[in-house]
């Protein structure tokens, strides 16, 4: 039987009236009567400007509650919801509102303050996240309704909202929710089209698997504007009644660290690059050390040493974590290595925008390590060779949390689909007896060697990252030869007061060793050093496009 997410946050919202909901970090607070008070306050404005099922409606701001708030009013509205990254230049984000044809535009004060409205001729209304404050209206009868909104309110629910004035749509599993713009690593942003079963299938794959309710809390780190952090650190949280805590955007380490042994979350939803932060800079650093190398090599005390690890890694995490659930992207393998030796609970998921997104994942308890997972519920998966269990191919897919396709971009939406109707992921894999999934690289990164033997980026990446001073690396083709790109760690190399020819032959001593673990044909022939970070999508990938 399906679930709509609209009715598992109904629900939520009635059991969990009085409790916090929405919470921005060291900020203000909403509970959840308060949410569905202000949904309905944005209803109303709907109304008076004649909003109608189908319209669209963007968003563009750092994650807040305020944005789920504005989100949660679209959807249970019927219209659209066009959410937008706030990392996205200002003419994509003026491109991207007219190409979605919204009407409405909820955006935050600094991101307004760099728009153009004549590039965006179809917008009736913009509303600021920040407080709701009336930006722009071309019609005096909105503006006056805005301005009165408390008087309209108490008009149309003389006797106050409650927990019986709730009531949001659950029959329109197939009709379109939201158009959600990916900011992938191989290419310009493509409207996804998603659908409420699309939406519904993954927040009922997470109250099945991983329940929550009342009394848990979250850290969400993930920009909301993904499908990552809209479903699993918002719309599936707000289904079960948790608390979310919004820190507004990706933290350092530090930040992040601070904020968990406040809120003592009971899951940690989060991306390699941040686990592997943490493990580079809190707990590589004690291991490594030659006493600490030398007592593990004595039998029994390395169990003594990784259940310590372990103890202090779930403290420093806040105490109350259940699961620790990593998606995005591989995770470097040396530091899975480790948390699977310190017994962490934790999982590696796999999915992606136009699956809204979830594809595989597994329990912590029966997870496989290198693996991303058995296919979710309602969703099939399949590899495109001729033997899946030794033979690498496409992982393409097929069920409830596929999409309908790219908006206005019929020849996109044709190239996305099998002439059998499943969705080419572009990513190449692997599958074992037991149906867990294993990604073995990006089709279109895969590089072919001279004598036609398949070379995956990724897998010599991984390698990479683990030498002295890199922070993180791709690898590219350049006249037949592979050369790797290295943003090495320069706070490192400026507490040694190291100069660049040090720096240099410290990368060049990377490179032989990392030779050493590659057969012939995927040595490296050259390191790039590159001045500053790679830039990256909001799932924290390398955007590679930017670096052919």
């Amino acid at each position: 039987m399906k679930t709509h997410y609209l009715e598992y946050i109904q629900n939520s919202i009635v059991t969990a009236w009085n409790m916090p909901g929405l919470t921005n970090y060291k900020k203000n607070s909403y509970t959840y009567g308060e949410i569905s008070q202000h949904v309905a306050r944005h209803h109303i404005l709907f109304e008076k400007l004649g909003l109608k099922k189908g319209d669209k409606v963007a968003l563009c701001g750092p994650n807040s509650a305020e944005w789920g708030i504005s989100f949660l009013a679209v959807t249970a509205y019927e219209a659209v919801a066009v959410p937008l990254l706030n990392d996205f230049l200002p003419d994509s984000v003026m491109t991207l509102t007219d190409h979605s044809e919204a009407c409405i535009f909820f955006v935050s004060r600094d991101i307004w303050e760099k728009m153009d409205m004549a590039k965006m001729p179809r917008l009736k209304l913009v509303i600021c996240l920040e407080g709701y404050e009336l930006l722009y209206s071309n019609d005096p009868a909105v503006s006056q309704a805005h301005a009165s909104i408390e008087a309209l309110f108490k008009e149309k629910y003389p006797n106050g909202f409650g927990p019986e004035q709730v009531s949001y749509p659950t029959d329109n599993f197939d009709d379109l929710a939201l158009i959600n713009y990916t900011s992938g690593t191989t290419s310009a942003p493509k409207g996804v089209m998603l659908t409420y079963r699309n939406i519904s299938s993954n927040i009922q794959f997470g109250q099945n698997e991983m329940p929550n309710g009342p009394g848990d809390t979250l850290v969400s780190m993930l920009p909301m504007a993904h499908m990552y952090g809209m479903a699993f650190e918002y719309l599936y949280q707000l289904a079960g009644g948790t608390q979310i805590f919004f820190l507004g955007k990706v933290p350092s380490p530090k930040v992040l660290l601070d904020a968990l042994a406040t809120v003592k979350p009971y899951m940690l939803i989060t991306v390699p690059l941040v686990i592997e932060k943490i493990f580079k800079s809190s707990v590589f650093p004690t291991i490594r050390k030659p006493m600490v190398k030398s007592i593990m090599k004595v039998p029994g005390l390395a169990s003594v040493i990784y259940k310590q690890i372990r103890k202090k890694l779930l403290h420093a995490f806040g105490g109350r974590i259940r699961t620790i659930v990593i998606g995005g992207a591989a995770i470097n393998q040396e530091v899975e290595d480790l948390m699977k030796a310190v017994k962490l609970p934790y999982t590696v998921g796999y999915g992606m925008t136009e699956c809204g997104p979830l594809l595989s994942y597994e329990d912590t308890r029966k997870f496989v390590k290198g693996s991303c997972g058995k296919p979710v519920h309602r969703m099939s998966l399949r590899i495109d060779s001729d033997d899946p269990r030794t033979i690498v191919g496409e992982i393409q897919a097929r069920g409830d949390n596929v999409m309908l396709g790219y908006y206005k971009n019929p020849e996109a939406t044709a190239a996305a689909f099998t002439k059998d109707q499943w969705l080419r992921t572009g990513d190449l894999g692997l599958m074992d007896k037991d149906n867990n999934f294993f990604i073995k690289g990006r089709s279109k990164n895969l590089i072919i060697g001279a004598s036609g033997q398949n070379i995956y980026p990724e897998e010599i990446e991984d390698k990479l990252n683990n030498q002295p001073y890199v922070v993180e690396s791709i690898v590219v083709e350049r006249d037949k030869k592979l050369v790797a790109l290295v943003f090495p760690d320069y706070d490192r190399v400026s507490q040694e007061s190291l100069d660049s020819m040090h720096l240099a032959h410290l990368m060049e001593e990377n490179r032989m060793r990392l030779n050493m673990l590659l057969p012939v044909f995927s040595r490296i022939a050259k390191i790039e050093l590159q001045p500053e970070a790679f830039e990256k999508t909001p799932k924290r990938s390398i955007k590679r496009f930017l670096y052919k």
